[in-house]
């Protein structure tokens, strides 16, 4: 129960993750500088400390008492993942939601689920999994499989993207991804997919703050069987200041290069609908994490938990893509090609979430 209560966590946090983008579709008369930092001060600055005011009590406590070095780890990786989370969404621009999101998520599907446990193979950790138990259980190999198979579904999205980019003519891509762009895609969706598994890392530094706020939740529920589901708030509200961090800094050099401040006030735009679409945008991001906490409490933080959900986004961010029409007009060989890859990354769920009950 606890493992299939986990992959509805992961579930809903891909979906939110997935979706997240859509509302800032609905903006109109702004630069994308300008509708990112407004919907990022929701993700990063906002709804993080509400979410953990609400969930964990004196939380700041925690962050108080914390170690330097694990506040500054912490902060650090929010950092480098701050600019992954910058790059992607050039990358949505270029490459559209479903492409963009099986090349980006494939890279850092593959970092943030592996390089964690290689790492802990190197510094034993208690209760982390590590690469060599990954490769010598059973319950391991499958979720290797799994992790394989992401892989394979991922290639075989990018590989029909590949396709769409050679049968359609320019104005037809441009139909539904205006800046359509395959080559400064593939490089910025790069970039942007090894960056963002530093949030995955940031997760496992800032692990120390949720251990107290899960220790301190089972001293108040004596009768308590599981884990603290809320426990990872409090880690996100360090993690995301260092993303908010290079995302502002970024987005104001813009603002000032391309002379866009004037969007926030300018009465000539739908100002009151660009500020709810942009907070509506910020607030669903965050909660892919929220609910990510949630299903780590159930099946802990390691290769099975990121893996899942890097794929529930990409197989959300694939049906969006297909709902927003950017597979119109390609061939039946090239739709084939899409859904293959979809119910390759939908079979990896079912080999990750089985191994996960096996363990």
């Amino acid at each position: 129960m606890q493992v299939i209560l986990g992959v509805i966590f992961h579930f809903i946090g891909g979906f939110a993750s997935g979706s997240f983008y859509v509302p800032f579709k609905k903006i109109k008369g702004w630069a994308w500088e300008s509708y990112w930092i407004i919907g990022g001060l929701f993700s990063w600055l906002i709804i993080p400390p509400l979410a953990a005011w609400l969930t964990i009590p004196n939380f700041t406590e925690i962050i108080a008492q914390t170690s330097s070095s694990t506040i500054g780890w912490t902060f650090f990786w929010g950092l480098l993942w701050g600019i992954g989370g910058l790059t992607y969404g050039l990358g949505m621009r270029y490459l559209g939601m479903s492409l963009g999101n099986s090349v980006l998520l494939g890279f850092t599907s593959v970092f943030g689920s592996l390089v964690p446990s290689i790492y802990y193979d190197i510094v034993p950790t208690p209760g982390k999994t590590t690469f060599t138990e990954l490769v010598t259980t059973s319950w391991g190999r499958i979720v290797l499989v799994g992790i394989v198979i992401c892989l394979v579904g991922i290639y075989i999205c990018g590989k029909a993207g590949v396709l769409k980019e050679k049968e359609l003519p320019e104005a037809k891509k441009k139909e539904s991804i205006k800046e359509f762009n395959l080559v400064k895609g593939l490089i910025v969706c790069t970039v942007s997919g090894i960056l963002s598994a530093c949030f995955n890392y940031g997760i496992e530094a800032g692990t120390p703050m949720a251990e107290v706020a899960n220790n301190l939740w089972k001293a108040s529920h004596a009768d308590a069987t599981t884990e603290f589901l809320y426990q990872n708030n409090v880690i996100y509200v360090i993690l995301l200041w260092g993303g908010l961090t290079t995302n502002f800094i970024w987005c104001m050099v813009l603002n000032i290069r391309n002379k866009t401040f004037g969007d926030y006030i300018n009465t000539k735009t739908p100002l009151a609908r660009n500020y709810f679409f942009a907070a509506l945008a910020g607030t669903v991001w965050f909660l892919q994490f929220f609910f990510y906490g949630m299903g780590e409490s159930k099946l802990g933080n390691g290769a099975s938990s990121w893996i899942l959900h890097m794929a529930f986004i990409i197989l959300v961010a694939n049906l969006w893509g297909i709902a927003l029409r950017e597979w119109n007009g390609v061939s039946k060989k090239t739709k084939t090609t899409i859904t293959i890859g979809i119910m390759a990354i939908f079979l990896s769920v079912v080999l990750v979430g089985y191994g996960n009950a096996l363990k």
